[in-house]
C-alpha cells in the first residue's frame, strides 16, 4: 500500500447526495481512515444548467450527518485549494491549451443537428455511435471561416486506435478498445470542461493516491487513463465498487425508489449509525457472520480487497430491521433527545418540555417498538392527551360487553386500593383480581390497557399504569366506564 494514501469523492450538485453516492464516500473514508491518509471532498459544479446551491448544501449535510467529515475540501479548505471546480476553470483552460498545441485535442465546431445526423447514419448502418472525427483535420481557412460565422467550438480529445489496460482494484484486469471512444469532447462548446477531464487535472494537483468510485465509470477511467498519457501525468490507483440494485435486481431510480440520504432516510427517522452499518455490508463483507459494526470497527476492519464484484442488493427491510437494533440499544436519554425533533404536536412538546423526566419514561417504554424515529408521535400521544376511541376496542377478542364492565369496576376497585401504584404491586392485585371476579388475565388487561392508551397495540398496562400515575389512570378507567355503559 502507498505511504500517502490520499483519496476523494467529487459529487457533482445535480441532484441530492444518493445512496450511491454515500457508499462510495464510505468506502473512501473508511480506506482513508485504516490507513491514516486523507480523504478530500472536491465539488464537481461544471454543469451550469443543472448544478445548485442547494444540492451541495444537501450533499455536504449528508455526508456530516453519516459521520463522513472530510479532511480537505468545502468549509474545512486544505493545500489545493480551491475544491469547488468551478473556481478552477483557469487551471482546466491551461491544460486544454496545452493538448490543443501538441496536436492532442483539437477544435470542433459540428452543430448539434450535424452530430445528430452523424449518429442516424451510424445507426442505419448499424455501426456503433461514435465521432468521426471530421474537425481534426481542419485547415487553418476552414477554422477561420467557422469563427467569423460565429461558431461555438468544443473541445475533442484525440483518440488513436489502441488498446487501455488497467489493473482494476476491486474488478482485477481491465481492457479496452479505445478505437470504439472516438475523439471524445473534453470541453463542452459553452467552454466548461468535462470531469472526465478535469478529474484527470484535479487528481494530479491534489495528489490523489486512488480514485475509488462507482463501477459505471469503468469506461471512463480507460478515457482518463489516455488522457493522463498525454499529459505526461500520472495516474493514481483505480478501483470499481460494484454497482447497487433493488431487491428485484432493477437498477435504482432517483425518481421511483428512496435514493435520497436526507430525504428519503435522515429526514424520516433513520440512525446514521444504522446507515452507515448498512451501507458498508452493500458491496463488502468481513468475511464472517457479522452484521453490526461501529464506525471504529468498520475502520479497523476494511479492506478493498474484501469488496465484491457482482451488484449489491439493497433491502429495505434490512435497514428497517437494523435501524429498529440501533434504536433498541441506544442510551434512552440519547434516542429520547434524537426523537425531539420528530415531534410538532403542541400538545405533546408542551408536555415535554414541562416534565422532562416524565418524558423518559415515556420514551423508555416505546423504544423497544421504534424502528424509525418519525414513528414516535403515533407511539407515545396518549401519555399526554386523554384517548379517543370506539367503545367497542374494550372487548377483548371472545369476551363481551358484560364481562368488560366487570372488568373496569374490578380494576378501579383494586387500583383505588393500592397504597404503592408500582409496575410490580399493580400486576400482583390486578392478575390476582381477575381470577377473584372469574374473569380471565387477558379479558381484564385488555380492558384496562385500552382504557388507559385507547390502541390495540402499545406498551403493557402495568408498564402504563406505573407512567400515568394512580390520579390519571383511574380517571380513563372511570371514563372508559362511562363511554362502555352508554354504548349500545
Amino acid at each position: 500500500m502507498a505511504e500517502n494514501i490520499r483519496v476523494r469523492i467529487a459529487p457533482s450538485p445535480t441532484g441530492k447526495l444518493h445512496i450511491g453516492t454515500a457508499r462510495t464516500a464510505l468506502f473512501n473514508y473508511l480506506f482513508a481512515k485504516r490507513f491514516g491518509g486523507t480523504f478530500v471532498v472536491r465539488i464537481e459544479d461544471t454543469d451550469k444548467e443543472r448544478d445548485s446551491a442547494d444540492f451541495t448544501k444537501d450533499i455536504l449535510d449528508g455526508l456530516k450527518w453519516l459521520g463522513l467529515q472530510w479532511d480537505e475540501g468545502p468549509e474545512v479548505g486544505g493545500p489545493f485549494e480551491p475544491y469547488f471546480q468551478q473556481e478552477r476553470l483557469p487551471t482546466y483552460e491551461k491544460f486544454a491549451d496545452q493538448l490543443i498545441e501538441q496536436k492532442l485535442a483539437y477544435r470542433c465546431f459540428c452543430t448539434k443537428e450535424e452530430l445528430e445526423a452523424e449518429r442516424q447514419a451510424q445507426k442505419a448502418k448499424g455501426q456503433p455511435p461514435k465521432y468521426s472525427g471530421r474537425c481534426r483535420h481542419l485547415s487553418a481557412q476552414e477554422i477561420d471561416q467557422f469563427q467569423r460565422e460565429g461558431r461555438n467550438f468544443a473541445i475533442r480529445f484525440v483518440v488513436e486506435p489502441q488498446s487501455v489496460s488497467y489493473d482494476d482494484l476491486i474488478k482485477g484486469k481491465l481492457e479496452f478498445d479505445a478505437s470504439l471512444f472516438g475523439d471524445f469532447v473534453i470541453v463542452r462548446s459553452n467552454g466548461t470542461p468535462l470531469f472526465v477531464f478535469t478529474n484527470v487535472i484535479d487528481d494530479h494537483l491534489m495528489g490523489i493516491s486512488h480514485v475509488l468510485r462507482g463501477e459505471d465509470h469503468v469506461t471512463n477511467t480507460a478515457k482518463q487513463l489516455l488522457i493522463a498519457q498525454a499529459l505526461n501525468i500520472l495516474s493514481p490507483q483505480f478501483g470499481h465498487f460494484p454497482l447497487i440494485f433493488n431487491a428485484d435486481h432493477s437498477k435504482m431510480s432517483k425518481r421511483k425508489d428512496p435514493v435520497s440520504v436526507t430525504e428519503d432516510f435522515r429526514n424520516i427517522g433513520y440512525l446514521p449509525e444504522a446507515m452507515v452499518n448498512f451501507m458498508a455490508l452493500l458491496g463488502w463483507s468481513s468475511g464472517t457472520d457479522k452484521e453490526v459494526y461501529t464506525m471504529h470497527e468498520l475502520i479497523g476492519e476494511f479492506q478493498i480487497e474484501r469488496v465484491g464484484r457482482s451488484p449489491s442488493i439493497f433491502d429495505p427491510e434490512k435497514l428497517l430491521w437494523m435501524n429498529g437494533y440501533y434504536i433498541r440499544h441506544a442510551a434512552v436519554g440519547d434516542i429520547a433527545e434524537r426523537l425531539r425533533s420528530f415531534i410538532v404536536d403542541e400538545k405533546l412538546l408542551t408536555g415535554i418540555n414541562k416534565d422532562p423526566d416524565y418524558y423518559l419514561q415515556v420514551v423508555a417504554s416505546v423504544q423497544d417498538r421504534l424502528k424509525t424515529l418519525a414513528e414516535i408521535e403515533p407511539l407515545i400521544n396518549f401519555f399526554y392527551i386523554k384517548p379517543d376511541y370506539d367503545a367497542k376496542l374494550l372487548i377483548a377478542k371472545k369476551s363481551d360487553k358484560d364481562k368488560t364492565v366487570l372488568a373496569l369496576k374490578t380494576a378501579q376497585t383494586v387500583l383505588d386500593g393500592l397504597k404503592i401504584f408500582s409496575l410490580d404491586e399493580t400486576e400482583i392485585a390486578l392478575r390476582h383480581a381477575a381470577k377473584e371476579a372469574g374473569l380471565k388475565d387477558g379479558e381484564l388487561l385488555w380492558a384496562v390497557r385500552v382504557s388507559l392508551t385507547g390502541k390495540d397495540a402499545s406498551p403493557g398496562a402495568f408498564e402504563v399504569l406505573e407512567i400515568l400515575g394512580k390520579t390519571e389512570s383511574l380517571a380513563r378507567l372511570a371514563s372508559a366506564s362511562k363511554k362502555l355503559a352508554s354504548s349500545s
